[in-house]
């Protein structure tokens, strides 16, 4: 199935409605050499449906409501994902966040074609993503953006980290859940959202825990002193998608990036339009 091309605007975590029980059917969580549960496969965020890419996306897009006609809109990446709690943001970060809002989001960083960055990468519902996993390293694709991550299995952040859009990954097992915590970021990718701003404290916990077959439970908490009051917790599902393939996914430069900077600079009230 051909997916969205890039644009200013891309999926992010979406919410449909569950499938016929006919349709839910579960089987054993497949485990590694290690008796680890395996991660590996092609999976899609923000879904619950079972099934193929094709029988599962049939209708989707941006304000669409896929397959079922009755069930909720899809929701684009500058929206606060599903079920989410308002970000615990301190006062004058939640102005500026508010500000972005009323900007309807034009400032946008993937606009200007930079990587969405974690926790953001995960849930874009509209690109599949790709688990690699070996004992001691797992590797994930994304489509969105040609982006990719190294999660280093039992190992700890180097003292040398230079800050970066996906941050440094280090993960270990908890039982069966994954979980790999993430530092080292730059301050040019928003969190989950329309003008989710953070700072290099950034400082991101995830948890993957795979429940079945076909369903992987995905936890962040998102932590930045520097702006949250406490800790924010998303929450998502990554539904595998067998027989899916990552595909080249390029943003060349947006055509509308110097007339967002025009209207940018001329401070127009995007609240009056």
């Amino acid at each position: 199935m051909m997916r969205a091309p890039c644009l200013v605007v891309v999926a992010a975590v979406l919410t449909f409605a569950a499938a016929p029980a006919a349709a839910q059917s579960r089987s054993a969580v497949p485990r590694a050499s290690d008796k680890k549960p395996d991660l590996t496969g092609v999976w899609q965020a923000g879904n619950t449906l079972r099934g193929s890419w094709q029988d599962t996306n049939a209708g989707v897009g941006l304000g669409g409501s896929g397959r079922n006609p009755g069930g909720p809109t899809v929701q684009s990446s500058t929206e606060r994902p599903a079920g989410a709690e308002a970000a615990p943001y301190q006062p004058w970060a939640a102005q500026k966040v508010l500000e972005a809002f009323n900007r309807r989001g034009i400032d946008d960083p993937t606009a200007l074609c930079l990587p969405p960055g974690v926790p953001r990468v995960v849930m874009l519902g509209l690109y599949p993503q790709q688990i690699i996993q070996t004992a001691s390293h797992i590797v994930v694709l994304y489509e969105y953006g040609n982006s990719h991550r190294l999660i280093r299995l039992n190992a700890k952040h180097p003292d040398d980290l230079i800050p970066s859009y996906n941050g440094d990954s280090v993960g270990r097992w908890e039982g069966d859940t994954l979980v790999v915590d993430v530092t080292g970021f730059n301050d040019r990718t928003w969190i989950a959202g329309t003008g989710t701003f953070h700072t290099e404290a950034l400082h991101v916990v995830e948890r993957y825990t795979r429940v079945d077959k076909d369903q992987i439970n995905w936890e962040a908490t998102v932590e930045d002193p520097n702006v949250l009051t406490k800790p924010w917790v998303l929450k998502t599902t990554m539904m595998l998608r067998e027989g899916t393939r990552i595909e080249e996914n390029i943003c060349e430069n947006n055509v509308d990036v110097d007339r967002y900077e025009h209207l940018l600079k001329e401070g127009i009230d995007f609240t009056r339009h």
